[in-house]
């Protein structure tokens, strides 16, 4: 499977403005074949093909002046800029027939889009040097954060310059089944929540850590003192970059927890179950900031491809499955409870349930995975004797009381 590593970069002055001039290039290029193709489509005439555009757009446009600029950078970049066109054209059209979720039709880019970015294949002859800086053909020698060495040699690298204003290189590799992890016994239900993040079938409860609302007052000022800058001012594009990089750092500190949580629970676990949730419709809610901010589907994603590639199984059960409902000790549905209540009791086994732990065991029943409900029942309850063995006689009795 192919996997994607990011790391920070800190180009210098002059490859700052190199880096800027390739985004905007790029950007030229791909608003030109949209253009042509638009024009083409309302006159009737053919659909304009990639290798036509490149031959227009690229190579014949290089010789003329309005458009001699395009020369000052890599041709690899804007190649890629076509393909990139080509692709959001087939997304589009494949939404329409149905093959995947509907998208737009492609948009012009804008020179305002604060996330800027070019792709480098391996016939750009891009490079990392002896001394782990990354060679970028007319760019120069970029340095790079390196927090982690690369599974193997990548095939294709991609600059990004994110709305903060930070550089990342994202790197294409590919991996084998080598990394495919030892067998293991446990397996594992997860039941997703907002009190707490995750509930697992063991009887865990991972804290949510709501990033959102801890960072909210420093979002807040951030926000104020932009809404009081002056539009089109150079003081409103600092604000501006100040309230991105406070939103890309909850952004960040939420997608490590994910990281975190999700590669411990692939590692221990040989099969995982998950629920799959509606959050669309549960954004569309008044807990749609609690949702948003637990990010469930980001995290969700990160157990489907370490399950791929560490050699698990992860299984999703459908939405309407009556996790809250069903008793995990004797299997009978007791029907359905409000919110606020956490600790119900099994009015056919007299079991003492935590509602989230009763759910996360169940999901893992519903996958077929033969995991035990362990620490689902709080406390053993008292269990209603059956009529035929506590009851009164069928004829009076004489009392004996005195």
């Amino acid at each position: 499977m192919q996997l994607r590593y990011s790391f920070r970069l800190y180009p210098g002055d002059g490859q700052r403005t190199a880096l800027a001039r390739a985004f905007g290039c790029a950007r030229v290029v791909y608003n030109d074949a949209l253009r042509a193709r638009q024009t083409a489509r309302g006159e009737g005439m053919p659909f304009p093909k990639a290798g036509d555009l490149s031959k227009t757009l690229i190579t014949e446009a290089k010789d003329t002046p309005e458009r001699a600029w395009l020369a000052e950078v890599s041709a690899v970049i804007l190649q890629q800029s076509l393909r990139d066109l080509d692709t959001a054209y087939k997304n589009f059209f494949d939404g329409l027939k149905g093959k995947r979720p509907r998208v737009g039709a492609p948009r012009y880019k804008s020179r305002k889009d604060t996330r800027q970015s070019v792709r480098f294949t391996a016939n750009a002859r891009w490079s990392i040097t002896p001394g782990r800086k990354l060679r970028l053909p007319k760019i120069g020698d970029v340095r790079v954060k390196w927090s982690r060495d690369l599974p193997s040699v990548p095939s294709t690298v991609t600059v990004v310059k994110d709305s903060a204003g930070r550089y990342f290189a994202s790197f294409v590799v590919e991996t084998g089944p080598q990394e495919a992890l030892p067998e293991t016994t446990p397996e594992l239900g997860i039941d997703l929540g907002l009190g707490h993040f995750a509930v697992l079938s063991d009887g865990t409860k991972v804290a949510g850590p709501r990033f959102l609302r801890r960072a909210r007052k420093r979002l807040k000022k951030a926000q104020r003192a932009l809404s009081r800058k002056e539009k089109g001012s150079k003081n409103r594009d600092k604000a501006r970059v100040r309230v991105a990089r406070a939103h890309a750092g909850v952004a960040d500190a939420r997608r490590e927890f994910h990281h975190q949580l999700s590669t411990k629970l692939i590692r221990e676990n040989q099969a995982v179950a998950v629920e799959d949730l509606a959050v669309k419709g549960l954004a569309r809610t008044r807990l749609a900031q609690s949702v948003h901010d637990a990010g469930w589907s980001a995290f969700v994603a990160m157990l489907e491809y370490k399950a791929a590639r560490y050699g698990r199984t992860l299984v999703k059960i459908g939405r309407f499955e009556p996790t809250s409902q069903v008793c995990s000790q004797c299997g009978v549905q007791d029907g359905s409870k409000p919110l606020h209540v956490r600790v119900w009791t099994c009015g056919t086994c007299g079991a003492v349930l935590d509602r989230d732990i009763n759910a996360a065991v169940n999901v893992a029943k519903a996958a077929g995975l033969a995991v035990t409900a362990c620490r689902a029942q709080v406390r053993p309850g008292r269990v209603p004797a059956p009529r035929g063995e506590a009851g009164t006689h069928p004829t009076p009795q004489p009392s004996t009381a005195r």
